[in-house]
């Protein structure tokens, strides 16, 4: 079992940053797979980024080159950076794992979720 906890959402204004962390307790002995999705108001849940067990990093393509997923030094935190915010960036934000490293952009490949975190990009 892994317990995931995110914070740092927030309100900010267009082109600003946001640093989102995703804190993970319980079975955190083992590397697994830590990925970041984002739900917006009436939409699917879409992939955002995942980290791999072996540090291997992927983006969606609307996020590339804005954001950057990362883990911590114990390696029970991991961080989403969000630069260049854009209005369409507004969504709830949740982190999730796996122990499988596969398919990593699916929601469904994912057996643990946090709670999410609010992130509101105003124009």
């Amino acid at each position: 079992q892994v317990q995931l906890v995110e914070s740092g959402g927030g309100l900010v204004q267009a082109g600003g940053s946001l640093r989102l962390s995703c804190a993970a307790s319980g079975r955190t002995g083992t590397r697994y797979t830590t990925g970041w999705f984002r739900q917006g108001p009436g939409q699917e849940r879409e992939f955002v980024a995942a980290i791999l067990s072996n540090g291997l990093r992927t983006y969606a393509d609307g996020v590339r080159g804005r954001f950057t997923i990362s883990r911590g030094n114990a390696e029970t935190t991991v961080y989403l950076q969000m630069n260049r915010l854009q209005p369409e960036d507004t969504a709830v934000y949740y982190c999730a794992a796996q122990f499988d490293d596969v398919e990593v952009t699916k929601v469904i490949r994912y057996d643990y979720w946090g709670q999410g975190t609010q992130v509101t990009v105003s124009s």
